[in-house]
């Protein structure tokens, strides 16, 4: 057997340390990432003791983040990603613009070139998915559309920076830095053609072929009744087309992943699939967490204080409130905006590995690359507290004048047109949510002949019911405004279908002032919050786990009951 351990001991090195680390942040009462990020500071080259393989650390971090994104597309379909276009691309291009233009007047400030500033400011403005996810997962609205449009935002932020890494060379020698050799042997146009062809090879080949072979092979595998094969299919299905989309098209590993997740989230294997992968992606992203901390300088801290303070400031300020008015001069709820501004108030893997071409190509100092790291580490660990801050910030900020002049915007999609019968406005239901459930209900309403109203945050669904005939209204039905304009007074039943249940006490007792004898029907997933609703008498709870086994148990009960009579008369 070789000799040669280093693999084995920077993986036992890290996962040790990262358990160590982890639970000490957790008896803390601080995010176990924290600690994830600590341990690797402390098996880093900047500290005595044990160093760990960095380079090694750094390839399993890439399986990492293939994983995990991997797991996110697995979450996140095309369609979902359809929804969020009109939101995720103009607010992810034009944040990055101005977040980049903050990065480039503080390196302009500091005596930096104007290539280094780009490339300085360029990784302020990415935020890490791999954060985000966790982020949203902890807090279980990755599935709400608040978690799908923050995530399409940083997809399109991911799809921004890969044409960045691969125009960057061919800009290098313009803006002052050293020119690639192979940036000399073609134009800039070419380079940008090539780009643009290959990452729109890319998606039409997953959304085309991809989308109806690879839940094929998966089927195939799970046919063969194999556990261990299918957790083999799965996993080599996330690193293996993450490697071939790099390979074959130029995309980054992650963003092949996620695509890959997304192609396969069309089988209806797709939830086995993320259970199957669950254990190793949580493994895996601890080992990327570890990874960043051992790229840390802590003597940045001491040398350079307040350059360090300004770095924080633009990533975790500067660009998530840029990002707040974008997203309510969009006329999203604030609630969507101060999602995302939390989404935004870090930076992660693309930062580094901009930071690191940019050094490569002479363009940025090293102390840049030092600074954007400790940028990283800081904002990181700090995501946490800002997302807790989301809530107080929307008890403020919602009820505010500044978010009631975005909403006094004439904005012709919180209004029902004039056209809608006034049959279909009276004795109807109010349905809050448009989701999975809630396009299941309005299904059965339709077929049942019952007129119905919905109430959906996502401006784009509102717009596709309405050219469908169906009178819907854009905004949070927790705003009485939203349920006026459902006509609220004159409805027999509100059925809030959203599984963000922050707002339903503020629906519900706005129906009831507005329509006392309405009656109401509410979506919740967790019993603590279903018992809360029905103390507060909110009407008929329903808790998606407990209907689930409800159904299961009556069709077992009655396929049993029939299989025995079926026995009987024999």
């Amino acid at each position: 057997m070789p000799h040669d351990i280093s693999l084995i001991t920077t993986i036992a090195a890290a996962l040790g340390f990262g358990l160590i680390f982890g639970f000490i942040a957790a008896r803390l009462k601080l995010p176990a990432l924290v600690g994830y990020l600590a341990a690797g500071i402390i098996i880093g080259p900047a500290t005595p003791g044990f160093v760990a393989n960095a380079e090694i650390a750094g390839q399993l971090a890439e399986i990492g983040v293939m994983l995990m994104m991997f797991g996110v597309g697995l979450h996140f379909s095309i369609d979902d990603l359809w929804d969020v276009r009109k939101i995720a691309l103009p607010g992810a291009v034009l944040q990055i613009g101005v977040a980049t233009a903050m990065g480039m007047g503080l390196a302009h400030w500091w005596g930096w070139t104007l290539g280094g500033g780009l490339v300085f400011g360029l990784a302020l403005s990415v935020a890490s998915t791999v954060v985000l996810l966790r982020a949203l997962e902890e807090r279980g609205i990755l599935d709400s559309l608040n978690g799908r449009i923050a995530v399409g935002w940083l997809v399109v932020e991911d799809l921004v920076t890969v044409l960045v890494l691969v125009l960057l060379p061919a800009f290098a020698g313009v803006l002052g830095g050293k020119v690639a050799p192979d940036a000399e042997a073609a134009s800039l146009w070419q380079t940008l053609a090539v780009t643009l062809g290959q990452v729109a090879g890319f998606i039409i080949f997953m959304l085309v072929v991809g989308r109806k072979l690879f839940p094929w092979i998966l089927w195939q595998v799970a046919r063969t009744g194999s556990r261990e094969l299918f957790t083999l299919c799965v996993i080599a299905a996330a690193v293996g087309i993450a490697y071939a989309s790099t390979k074959l098209f130029g995309v980054s590993f992650a963003l092949g992943a996620f695509f890959a997740g997304m192609v396969l989230r069309e089988s209806e294997l797709s939830h086995r699939a993320a259970e199957e992968s669950l254990p190793l992606r949580d493994a895996f992203a601890v080992l990327f967490f570890v990874s960043v901390g051992m790229l840390f300088e802590p003597n940045i801290l001491i040398d350079k204080p307040l350059q360090v303070l300004a770095v924080c400031a633009i990533i975790i300020f500067g660009k998530s409130i840029a990002a707040f008015l974008l997203v309510m001069a969009l006329r999203y709820p604030p609630k969507t905006a101060i999602i995302v501004s939390a989404s935004l108030a870090q930076i992660g893997e693309f930062s580094f590995i901009l930071a690191a071409l940019g050094l490569s190509l002479g363009l940025m100092p090293q102390e840049g690359q030092s600074l954007i790291l400790a940028g990283a580490i800081l904002s990181i660990a700090l995501n946490p507290l800002v997302f807790s801050m989301a809530k107080p910030l929307l008890r403020v900020i919602g009820n505010s004048d500044f978010a009631r002049k975005f909403e006094r915007t004439t904005d012709p999609l919180a209004e029902l047109p004039m056209t809608v019968p006034q049959e279909k406005l009276s004795g109807q239901v109010v349905l809050v949510g448009y989701g999975r459930v809630g396009r299941r209900i309005a299904a059965a309403l339709m077929e049942r002949g019952i007129h119905f109203v919905v109430a959906e945050e996502n401006r784009e669904i509102v717009d596709q019911l309405r050219k469908q005939g169906i009178p819907a209204v854009a905004g949070n039905a927790g705003e009485p405004a939203v349920l006026i304009q459902a006509h609220i007074t004159h409805a027999t039943m509100l059925v809030i279908a959203t599984p963000d249940t922050f707002h339903v006490r503020a629906m519900i007792e706005t129906a009831r002032a507005l329509n006392p004898a309405i009656l109401t029907v509410v979506r919740t997933h967790s019993e603590e919050e279903a018992e809360l609703l029905r103390a507060e008498n909110a009407g008929k709870v329903f808790i998606g786990e407990h209907e689930l086994a409800n159904g299961m148990a009556e069709h077992v009960l009655q396929s049993f009951e029939a299989a025995s009579k079926g026995h009987g008369g024999h």
